[in-house]
């Protein structure tokens, strides 16, 4: 059992809090996902589950042991940075199997972990070369066969895309998937990519100045946020926000003067609200409109994206289907059922 536990885990640097109380399990075999913008805790965090930063407060457990003061090497995890850190004179087969020479393995042990992690990573053609001779993503397998061969119960991932380019980024995620499925260990991975979170992840922890802000498989998460930073963070593109007071069942905009929707939830007059609408919830038909106009219109192909705004208002983002009639400066309606949205209040929190 590879599970793990952190009760009210802390982490301060000094007077600075940068972790400050995380409570959060994840399940053998789980792939979680670390996801939120830089600087919110995400990489301290995985640090110090790899033992690589003390823990200030709390207690970590994996596999049921509290894991403190535990030495990185005996925590049963393997780490791959976001740097591929290779040693540039070795070969890819010396690299991945430096780790296991270093602790004493037999030369038959090696070449056995060596060999399998090189099919589960299709490096076997590649085994005699050096990391000058690889390219970025070659590079980025090379990192996760060393960390295979140890045979850890979790493997951690700090943000180990960053450094390739987009299409291959999307190639690597569909890898990282399938080994997932193929080890079949718990694996904890950092990204502030949303959508590698949420093409990668069996559970999405969206975490947020040193605090976890909501903890759900991607499409919970997309669905029903909790609160306006989750609403505005996971989806691309982002959920449009519109401010609004509410008043007699319903909703006038401030963008929108002459505009009132009926309220999706009950609401006491003059409450002020923020109301929430995903690009997508725009169509053709619906009981509301907005009436904007394109500014911008972005062409994906299969998708079209229509920027608008109507006078002074903020820009919305719609998603038109594959409307490539539509041009800049068209007038548009953008018609959408009031149940779609989601309302928060001045807190930031859902109101339900």
């Amino acid at each position: 059992m590879s599970g793990l536990k952190l009760t009210n885990v802390q982490k301060s640097f000094g007077a600075v809090d940068v972790i400050k109380g995380v409570d959060l399990e994840i399940a053998d075999k789980e792939f979680v996902v670390f996801v939120g913008p830089s600087g919110c805790g995400k990489s301290t965090l995985l640090r110090m589950i790899a033992g690589l930063e003390q823990i200030s407060g709390g207690d970590l457990f994996i596999g049921g042991e509290r894991m403190n003061d535990v030495d990185p090497s005996k925590r049963g995890i393997a780490m791959v940075f976001q740097s591929y850190a290779l040693y540039p004179h070795m070969t890819v087969r010396e690299n991945m199997g430096f780790a296991l020479r270093f602790a004493g393995a037999s030369k038959a042990e090696i070449e056995s972990r060596v060999a399998e992690a090189a099919r589960i990573l299709e490096l076997g053609p590649l085994l005699d070369r050096r990391p000058g001779q690889l390219s970025g993503g070659q590079r980025q397998r090379v990192a996760i066969g060393r960390a295979i061969v140890r045979h850890p119960d979790v493997f951690l991932f700090d943000e180990p895309l960053s450094n390739l380019d987009a299409e291959l980024r999307v190639h690597m995620r569909i890898e990282l998937a399938r080994l997932h499925k193929e080890l079949n260990t718990t694996i904890i991975y950092v990204t502030h990519d949303q959508v590698e979170a949420m093409t990668l992840a069996d559970k999405i922890v969206v975490l947020r100045d040193g605090r976890i802000e909501q903890v759900g498989t991607p499409l919970q998460l997309y669905d029903d946020p909790d609160n306006l930073f989750v609403a505005g963070f996971i989806g691309s593109p982002k959920m449009n926000f519109l401010d609004g007071v509410a008043e007699d069942g319903g909703i006038r905009l401030a963008d929108f003067p002459g505009q009132v929707i009926p309220a999706p939830v009950a609401l006491a007059a003059g409450t002020k609200v923020t109301v929430g609408v995903r690009p997508e919830h725009f169509a053709h038909a619906g009981s509301a409109t907005l009436e904007v106009t394109v500014e911008i219109i972005e062409h994906l192909g299969g998708e079209t994206y229509a920027y608008a705004r109507d006078q002074g208002a903020e820009v919305i983002t719609i998603a038109t289907g594959n409307d490539r009639a539509l041009k800049t400066g068209d007038r548009y309606k953008a018609h959408f059922e009031p149940t779609s949205l989601l309302v928060f209040g001045e807190d930031g929190r859902r109101l339900r």
